[in-house]
Parts: structure tokens; C-alpha cells; sequence
């Protein structure tokens, strides 16, 4: 199976991408097919069989045409925006001498001396409007027609042509005159398809950024020296050189060099991180200080930069289950609009007006705004998905956006999501007079310097980082579960729990009270010893992300419950949901039952349920969950499973993505409400007969264009929405 995406030219309207979508559809080997008029990319999953060619002709076989470079999208989007603001332009400004013959004529003030030649003119005015500068118009409905589809096209076609016929008649009878209506309601149309197209072209600005931010180059080593070549000849375990100031080209891991590097491109976090040998670097982020030089681990499409866009892509075409009402309204609504426009003529006509029947008809066909309707999901989807990937918020999933809105507990992994998932030094306890806590550091450094432990290795990292001086060990011995003995400078030195200290005959019963308080705060405590003397103790744990705390306070304020579920022992669990405020705790639970204690908190559906982790174990839990919610610092497994993922990996950043989900649905809820209610109240409006004036149609078209246009600047408010 394979996923693709093409970006298509010369869709007009929603109706125009649900035809491409049923034809697809219909192809032998095509599985999915989501064609979004807001981006105008088809999104196409298929079985291998299928090639590209073969959804080529589908979709030029229907009128319109696939770009075959992603690289030429932006050239072709300012191509067609520059060309429906030419249309706009050169319709409107034949289209206002109309308005003086029409007045000129009412006013019984014959141009030219001639109420013939005058009317001459303003038929070629209004051929020029409506059939040169509208030809793609026309050309499009009556492809649509010939397939036996309805777009908005043909709604404007039909209505055009109608008052332009009756504008010939006037040559023959004496009836008012349509020209000018023909003539107004393309030129309103075709302002309104320049404003929506370059309305629509922002909502992916955000897309287009990301894509921008790649270098263009790399400078990598070859036999020593250094030699420039284009990104796209970057190899992986090349090694790359980068000065600062300059771009990090690819993902690789430092293997030289100390630096600063701004990845806020990645995370949305504008401190610099701190970059030294052995540590991942992530391409398109900044080099800011030192020399670094970065071994290539990933290229072209591998890469985090191309990931993301990869989901942003995926999750911007995905459908909210709000939107399918909508769909299934918009599929009926042009065939709808037709019979209305129908019914009115014949309503109006029994009733022996037939101006009014005439007038009705047309405004009924020109008021219609399926657009409205059509683009009220995506553009918010695509808004709010391109707004969230720039602050390392990826929606993976657009139902996720919805989901949020509903979700009433957040449940919150341990190691790794509340707290940093390594272990630090907290505190060092003094138990012997004439030394201090650096000393006691450096013996138990010494000590510990051959182990691999964990909890050692935070011992050798506190020391190393305050610059003490680490001594050589002779007869290193460890002890599993209890700690290591080794001998340093002639002197036996313990570094380890109860069990092994009271086994060499020491006692600690006057520390007890110090190391019961350090204990029920979720800390682990190694006793440090040389000879027969107890020197002190070292606490060490899992220590909170900064922001844990601050961010378990915005989801109470937000009136979510907050549940920690993890499979570390009950005392620390407590001591911890304790420090930050989260309400309850599940601890001691398996992967299986943590799967298990979700679906107890969904109560079989009623409850939505949100779970955030970043380890393997958590996958299973993240996919139970009603929206999973993975943090981008951990396992690969756990951010496939989610339908959220936080690159930034602290908890302010799920705050950020609840505020942008409930922001950008609240946004969906508004276009719909808003379309809905201009085609509910503006059909009846026209059909009655309440805008069949001279004037009205013209309205009608003004109406329709900015409905279309209100909805997808509604929807590019997210794109300032504070996270």
C-alpha cells in the first residue's frame, strides 16, 4: 500500500473536489481518497498497482490539472492568484460604465443619441464580462454538466447567461434591461474567487514556512577537507561541518564541538540547548555558538523536518466527525439550489409576475453558497494544525481536535512525562563533622566511577558538573540491588542502601528520622561510607520537569481531573502527585492494566479520556485512550500511537494544544453556524421575492462572495491565537 499527495489546479468550489473524490474512489486498487479544496491536494491511499499516471488522467479527464513539482506550488498558487485578480480587476472596471448606461437609460438620457447604440455597448460590455473574462466559468460548468455533476459553476453560469439573454430581448420588446446584472454578478464572483484564493493561500502559510526552513546546502568533510555540496547529495554518516550562525543541514549526533543551538523551530522553546558530543542535533534548527561537527543519521524524507511536515500534511486532510453533516449537506446542496430556482420561476410565474419570476430565479441561483459550508472545516483545520506545528504541537489526527473539547480527565504517565525520566542528586546529608557535601560527592564518585548503575551514574554526573575532582578506585565490587565497595586513596568506601550498610556492621539509626523524610518524598537514599564511619547520605530521584507543576494548575483551571497512572512503586507515586496537585493516583500497574484502568475511567464511552506518555510501555494505553497524547521526547512507538504529539516534551505544551483543539473546534463551530444560517435565510429571502429589484442580484452576488470569504478569514484568526 502506498500514501500520496497531489496538489491540484483549477478547482473552483466543493463541489468541484467531491467530483474528483467519487471518480477516484471508483478506480480499481484506490482505497481512500480525501480531495480538500481548502489546500487543493488530493490525498490518495492505494494499492501499489496504482500508479501516479493513472490518478492523473482521472483528475484531467475531469477538467482540471496535477502539479507535477512540489516545488513549483508556491510559483503556481501567486500564478493563479495574480490571474484571478486580473479577471477581478478588468470585470469590475467594464462593469461600472454599465451602471451609467443603466442610469442614463432610467433616466431617459440616450447616449450617443441612440437608445439602440447604446444598448449595443452594453451588450458588448457584458459579453466581454461574462463570456471572455468568465470563460473559465463557463468552461467549468459545462464540464461539470457533460458528467453529469453540479458545481457552483453552474449555479453562476446559469444565472449569467439568464440575464444575459433577457438583456438581448430588450432589442426586440420593451422590457428592463440585464445587462448590467449579467455583468455585475460575474464581476462580483470572480472578486470573490481573487479574495477567497488569496485568503485560502495564507491557511498554508504555516506548511510553506516549515518547508522553507531547510538548508539549502551542507558542508561536509571529505579526506580532511571541506567541501560544499546541495542537501539533496547529503549521504547518510556523512560528516557535516557547522560554523555558527549557520543551519544544522540534516539529524545527525554531534561527534566534535561544544555549542548553543536554537531549536525553537522544532519545539516552539526559544532557549538555546546545549549541544556537545554524543547529543542529537536536529536539522533546519540553528548553530549559535561554537563549531560542531554532526555525523548524518537521517536525510531527505527521514528527517524531523520532513516528518513533520509530512504529519502536518496528513492531519490537515483528516476529517472531524462534525464535518460529515456538513459533507453530506454540501453534496445535496447545488441539485437543491437548482430545483428552488425551478420552483420559484414557476411560483412566480403562476402568479402572472414575471418580472419578479425572472429576477427571483436568478438571485436564487446567485445567492447559493455551498462554498461557505465546504470550507468551514479545513480552513480551520489547516489553520489551527499549521499554527500548532510551529509551537512543536503536532495534531497527528483532526478528530483530535474535537475529542479535546469533550475530554473531561487527563491521565498522565510518571517517568518521562512528569518528571525528566533520569534520576538527579536532590540532597546531600552531612553525618560527620569536619567534611563537607563536596567531599562526600567525591568519595562516592570515586566509589561509583566503574558503575553503570543508574543511580551511580547520577552520582558521577552531579560531581563532574560541579567540577570536583574525581579519585581512581581500586577493587571496585558491585553488589546488585545494594550498591558497590571500592577502595579509594588506601581507604574502603560504601556507597549504598540500608541492606549493605547494616551488613557491614554500621549503624544509621540516628539518621532515621532525616532519611524517612527523604523517603516519603519519592527519594532514594544512598548511604556513604569509608572504613567503619558513616560520612553522610545522597538523595537521589526522578526529578519534575520545571513547568510540571505550572502546567498541572492550568488543566485544574480549565476544569479537567488529573489522574497519574504508573508503574513505579505507591510512596513515590504519592509523594509526587502530592508536590504538583494532580488528584488521584494509579501506581504499581503493568502496560496491560494500564490499558485496563483507562477504560474503567471511560465508563464504557460516557467519559473522554485523554492519556499523555512517551514510553513503549505507554503505547498500548496512548491508543486506548480517546486521545493520546505522546510526549516527542520519547519512544518513536508511543508518538506513533498518538494522536497528539508534544515536540517540546514539558506539560505547558499539552496546555498550548488543549487551548489551540478547543480554539480551532470552537472556530469549525462558527463557520458552520455562520454558513448554515446565510443559505437558510438567504434562499427564502430570494425566492420570496424580496430582493427582486433591478438590484438584486447584484446583492445576491455580493452576499455569496463574502460569505465564502468571512468563513476563511474567520478561520486565519487562529493563526494569532496565544498558546
Amino acid at each position: 500500500m502506498k500514501k500520496e499527495i497531489f496538489k491540484i489546479l483549477g478547482m473552483h468550489c466543493v463541489s468541484c473536489a467531491k467530483n474528483i473524490e467519487s471518480r477516484a474512489k471508483k478506480h480499481p486498487g484506490v482505497l481512500t481518497v480525501n480531495v480538500d479544496f481548502a489546500s487543493s491536494k488530493m490525498f490518495v491511499e492505494a494499492e501499489d498497482s496504482v500508479s501516479d499516471s493513472d490518478l492523473k488522467k482521472i483528475v484531467e479527464g475531469l477538467g482540471y490539472k496535477i502539479l507535477e513539482e512540489e516545488s513549483q506550488e508556491e510559483i503556481e498558487e501567486k500564478k493563479l492568484v495574480n490571474q484571478a485578480k486580473l479577471r477581478a480587476i478588468w470585470s469590475l472596471a467594464l462593469s461600472v460604465p454599465l451602471m451609467f448606461t443603466m442610469a442614463a437609460m432610467y433616466l431617459d438620457w440616450p447616449l450617443f443619441g441612440s437608445p439602440f447604440l447604446q444598448l449595443t455597448l452594453e451588450t458588448i460590455l457584458a459579453f466581454i464580462v461574462v463570456y471572455i473574462i468568465g470563460f473559465n466559468v463557463h468552461l467549468s460548468a459545462l464540464r461539470a454538466i457533460r458528467r453529469f455533476f453540479a458545481n457552483m459553476d453552474v449555479l453562476i453560469s446559469l444565472g449569467t447567461t439568464a440575464a444575459f439573454i433577457f438583456g438581448l430581448a430588450a432589442f426586440f420588446v420593451e422590457i428592463p434591461v440585464f445587462f448590467e446584472i449579467a455583468a455585475f454578478i460575474m464581476a462580483f464572483q470572480l472578486l470573490g474567487r481573487y479574495l477567497e484564493a488569496r485568503a485560502r493561500g495564507k491557511t498554508s502559510e504555516a506548511l510553506r514556512e516549515l518547508l522553507k526552513l531547510e538548508a539549502k546546502t551542507a558542508r561536509i568533510l571529505v579526506n580532511g577537507k571541506e567541501k560544499e555540496i546541495p542537501i539533496e547529495k547529503l549521504k547518510v554518516g556523512d560528516i557535516i561541518v557547522v560554523r555558527p550562525g549557520e543551519k544544522i543541514p540534516t539529524d545527525g549526533i554531534v561527534t566534535e564541538g561544544h555549542s548553543a543551538v536554537d531549536e525553537s523551530m522544532a519545539t516552539g522553546e526559544s532557549m538555546p540547548v546545549e549541544k556537545k558530543a554524543g547529543d542529537q542535533a536536529i536539522g533546519a534548527t540553528v548553530n549559535q555558538e561554537g563549531l560542531l561537527k554532526i555525523k548524518a543519521v537521517k536525510v531527505g524524507k527521514d528527517t524531523f523536518l520532513a516528518q513533520v511536515v509530512k504529519l502536518v500534511e496528513e492531519a490537515q486532510r483528516s476529517r472531524v466527525p462534525i464535518q460529515e453533516f456538513a459533507d453530506k449537506v454540501t453534496s445535496y446542496f447545488v441539485p437543491a439550489v437548482l430545483i428552488i430556482a425551478l420552483l420559484t420561476i414557476i411560483g412566480w410565474l403562476i402568479l402572472g409576475k414575471w418580472f419578479v419570476a425572472i429576477v427571483a430565479a436568478i438571485t436564487v441561483l446567485i445567492i447559493a453558497c455551498p462554498c461557505a459550508l465546504g470550507l468551514a472545516t479545513p480552513t480551520a483545520l489547516t489553520v489551527g494544525i499549521g499554527r500548532g506545528a510551529k509551537q512543536g504541537i503536532l495534531i497527528r489526527r483532526g478528530e483530535a481536535i474535537e475529542l479535546m473539547g469533550k475530554t473531561k480527565i487527563i491521565v498522565l504517565d510518571k517517568t518521562g512525562t512528569l518528571t525528566k525520566g533520569t534520576p538527579n542528586v536532590t540532597d546531600i546529608k552531612v553525618f560527620k563533622e569536619g567534611i563537607s557535601e563536596d567531599d562526600i560527592l567525591q568519595k562516592a564518585a570515586s566509589a561509583e566511577s566503574g558503575s553503570e548503575h543508574p543511580l551511580g551514574k547520577a552520582i558521577i554526573k552531579e560531581t563532574k558538573e560541579k567540577g570536583i575532582e574525581i579519585s581512581t578506585s581500586k577493587n571496585f565490587k558491585a553488589l546488585f540491588g545494594k550498591g558497590v565497595i571500592a577502595e579509594i586513596n588506601g581507604k574502603n568506601v560504601l556507597v549504598g542502601r540500608r541492606e549493605l550498610v547494616e551488613e557491614n556492621g554500621l549503624d544509621i539509626s540516628f539518621a532515621q528520622e532525616t532519611i524517612s523524610k527523604l523517603q516519603e518524598e519519592g527519594k532514594t537514599v544512598m548511604f556513604v561510607a569509608e572504613g567503619k564511619k558513616i560520612l553522610g547520605a545522597i538523595a537521589v530521584a526522578d526529578t519534575l520537569k520545571e513547568e510540571t507543576k505550572k502546567a498541572i494548575v492550568e488543566l485544574h483551571k480549565m476544569g479537567f481531573k488529573t489522574v497519574m497512572l504508573t508503574g513505579d512503586n505507591k510512596k513515590t507515586a504519592r509523594a509526587i502527585a502530592k508536590k504538583v496537585g494532580i488528584d488521584e493516583v494509579v501506581a504499581e500497574v503493568l502496560p496491560d492494566e494500564k490499558v485496563k484502568v483507562i477504560k474503567e475511567l471511560q465508563k464504557g464511552g460516557e467519559i473522554k479520556v485523554a492519556m499523555v506518555g512517551d514510553g513503549i510501555n505507554d503505547a498500548p494505553a496512548l491508543t486506548q485512550a480517546d486521545v493520546g497524547v505522546a510526549i516527542g521526547t520519547g519512544t518513536d512507538i508511543a508518538i506513533e500511537a498518538g494522536k497528539i504529539t508534544l515536540v517540546r516534551g514539558d506539560l505547558m505544551a499539552l496546555v498550548g494544544a488543549i487551548r489551540l483543539s478547543r480554539a480551532t473546534f470552537r472556530t469549525i463551530r462558527q463557520n458552520l453556524f455562520w454558513a448554515f444560517i446565510y443559505n437558510v435565510v438567504a434562499l427564502p429571502v430570494a425566492a420570496f421575492g424580496i430582493l427582486a429589484t433591478m438590484m438584486g442580484p447584484i446583492i445576491a452576488a455580493a452576499a455569496m462572495a463574502f460569505s465564502s470569504l468571512s468563513v476563511v478569514l474567520n478561520s486565519l484568526k487562529l493563526r494569532k491565537i496565544k498558546l
